[in-house]
């Protein structure tokens, strides 16, 4: 009974996901192609009851702006007359902590009216009255928790500079005295962030460290940080590191039941079936195609994914054939054969193709010569480099 309760009681003190973030994914959907007609139609309708019932004037106007929708002046002097009645209520506030109470009754009310212009969807003002509170509080603790609210707000409108400029000042934050929490918290917002800028290698270390103790739910779901986790961890992680930090991670496993396509995805790579594999990138694809976060790396994701089958597959080899492959992996052979010549044109693949007797031939380099041509290549650059400068500079 305990146990029931305890569970019960975590469940609903679990912060719900961020108002904007949520208006964010459902503006997502109104632009995006991915997405049906009709489920459009329902992205519209709750994104204006979100609006209505909050009274957000200023995000109203970024909707009418942004999406070109006919504005309601009748309903946006409503919800601004709501707005500005809010803000009196707030500054009589201000002015009765000033009067009667501590400076921490004043930071509080002069907090809350900050976050309240972020929660209507202001977000200049709302950036420039949290930046005040930050330059305003002393307490470490304190001024993570603003950047956070200031990160989220970034995010929602999809201000990647303002993002990485706030995420760099958390990092700075949490050394100089942050606490467990949120420490694990920050590693959700730079994993996401990370996500935005293509550095898939280093936002999968930060979700498999957060996938046990995760409680970033005013970015989105547990669920949702276990997709994102295995996603990135696919094409990033080498084998021994996925079985032991995914295929094997009772978290990540519990999890995945619910979602059969990356459930799947993780067990036909581990397994090596996979023309499997092949059929579930399918469905993958779809998914992260209705993804904000994921969608504009989709088509690179995908042909990572490949490259991480294909060079699996061909590293149990030192030749086989085309054909062989081909069947394994459920695909023809004229398409096989256009994708690994592309793959290792590229330098991604370590093999070559007999085009007359239709065999691929495997030509890995060892660790260290791979080591030392990496290096020669990355020296002949640099010194390129200092070449061109040194002749600007004369």
């Amino acid at each position: 009974v305990t146990m029931e309760v305890d569970a019960e009681e975590t469940e609903e003190s679990e912060e719900p996901q961020d108002p904007l973030l949520v208006l964010a994914e459902y503006c997502y959907i109104m632009t995006n192609p991915a997405f049906s007609a009709q489920e459009k139609s329902e992205a519209k309708a709750k994104t204006m009851n979100i609006v209505n019932n909050a009274d957000m004037a200023p995000y109203y106007a970024h909707l009418c702006e942004t999406m070109s929708w006919k504005k309601d002046d009748k309903l946006f002097e409503e919800m601004k007359a709501k707005n500005e009645a809010e803000f009196k209520k707030q500054d009589q506030a201000i002015a009765d902590a000033k009067k009667n109470r501590g400076e921490t009754e004043v930071r509080e009310a002069e907090v809350a009216k900050a976050k309240y212009y972020a929660a209507i969807g202001n977000k200049d003002i709302g950036i420039e009255k949290l930046k005040e509170m930050l330059d305003n509080t002393v307490g470490t603790g304190q001024k993570i928790d603003l950047v956070f609210v200031i990160i989220r707000l970034a995010m929602a409108f999809n201000d990647i500079s303002l993002v990485k400029e706030y995420v760099n000042m958390a990092k700075d934050l949490v050394e100089r005295g942050g606490d467990w929490e949120r420490r694990n918290l920050l590693k959700v917002y730079e994993a996401t962030f990370l996500v935005r800028i293509r550095d898939f290698k280093a936002a999968s270390d930060l979700f498999i460290d957060s996938v046990a103790t995760f409680t970033c739910t005013a970015m989105y779901s547990y669920e949702t940080m276990v997709f994102y986790t295995v996603i990135t961890a696919m094409i990033t992680l080498d084998r021994i590191s996925m079985r032991k930090k995914v295929v094997r991670s009772p978290e990540i496993l519990q999890v995945v039941q619910d979602i059969p396509a990356a459930q799947k995805l993780i067990q036909s790579l581990h397994k090596c079936k996979y023309a499997d594999l092949f059929n579930v990138l399918v469905e993958i694809s779809g998914m992260l195609k209705k993804d904000r976060y994921f969608a504009p790396h989709c088509g690179w994701w995908l042909r990572e994914m490949r490259i991480v089958a294909y060079s699996q597959f061909l590293r149990s080899y030192r030749s086989v054939t085309l054909g062989s492959m081909a069947d394994t992996f459920g695909v023809g052979r004229e398409f096989l054969d256009k994708e690994l010549a592309r793959f290792i044109a590229a330098g991604r693949l370590n093999c070559k193709i007999d085009q007359v007797n239709q065999v691929i031939e495997t030509n890995r380099p060892d660790a260290k010569n791979s080591q030392y041509t990496e290096i020669i290549a990355k020296g002949d650059a640099l010194l390129t480099r200092i070449q061109k400068l040194s002749i600007e500079l004369t």
